[in-house]
């Protein structure tokens, strides 16, 4: 069963233009995202998707100059992207990453990955942010080429062909879906990179991470949590953001899954 992780990112993110090409630890943030993946078990291959904007030339430039696959598509439809590259590969299993994801650890993906495998024959889906227990910036989610195609073949909402998953969050009766979820609640944690101010934090970071002789591209969850706990003000820099909070997704798993067994059991009563 081959496992096909993807990685959208694009250039023309509305709140930090250019991010995924910000420097981290001496490479860029994507560069960074790609290496720490590398180090899972569980991934046959790693595809960056990006936009065919013009603007977007210089993450093709240089994902090429790193030797990393990249597929290029429809700047809107990320859902397209996805599918093409699921598609193109031979994938059976996806595992979407987002470019915010500069700290997108490799033992949380495998456990992920394996809790998805574990129960193949039964899900089609199984993340960690439904609900989200760990940092944000860690998010995970795996599902089956079967259910990216309906989603691709049957979605014609904008929303859900830029977000790529809520039109399978909604139908839980056509994709069982699982959660994976820390040993404590740290969703508090914001690890991702989305304004000015989370690239200072995480910046600050690494560079802590340096001077304790620990390299950004190898750390474990436990390495990131030893440096945080170590220097507590780091967490400052960029508190104050909700989490998801330049998304316009508003409701949780459990709301969308509430609405569409409702609908399925007036479906059936009709």
């Amino acid at each position: 069963m081959k496992v096909v992780a993807i990685i959208q990112a694009r250039m023309g993110s509305s709140r930090l233009p250019g991010k995924i090409l910000r420097s981290l630890d001496g490479i860029s943030v994507l560069e960074l995202i790609h290496k720490r993946l590398s180090q899972c078990g569980s991934l046959h291959e790693i595809v960056v998707a990006t936009s065919s904007s013009e603007k977007d030339d210089a993450v093709e430039k240089e994902m090429l100059r790193l030797n990393i696959e990249v597929y290029r598509g429809d700047e809107n439809d990320v859902l397209d992207r996805y599918y093409r590259v699921a598609a193109m590969t031979g994938a059976d299993v996806i595992v979407r990453i987002t470019g915010d994801c500069p700290l997108i650890d490799p033992g949380i993906v495998d456990t992920v990955v394996g809790s998805f495998l574990d129960q193949y024959l039964s899900l089609h889906y199984v993340s960690n942010i439904h609900p989200p227990t760990f940092p944000d910036g860690l998010d995970v989610e795996v599902f089956s080429f079967e259910a990216l195609e309906r989603a691709w073949k049957e979605a014609d909402n904008p929303f859900d062909r830029e977000h790529v998953t809520p039109f399978i969050h909604r139908h839980p009766q056509w994709f069982p879906c699982n959660n994976v979820a820390a040993s404590q609640d740290y969703s508090g944690m914001r690890w991702t990179l989305d304004e000015e101010k989370d690239y200072e934090f995480l910046l600050a970071l690494t560079e802590k991470a340096a001077e304790l002789g620990v390299s950004a591209r190898l750390a474990t969850l436990e390495d990131w949590f030893r440096i945080v706990e170590r220097y507590p003000r780091l967490a400052e820099i960029n508190g104050g953001y909700q989490r998801n909070e330049g998304s316009s997704i508003d409701w949780s798993y459990a709301e969308h899954r509430e609405v569409a067994m409702a609908e399925n059991k007036g479906a059936d009563k009709g």
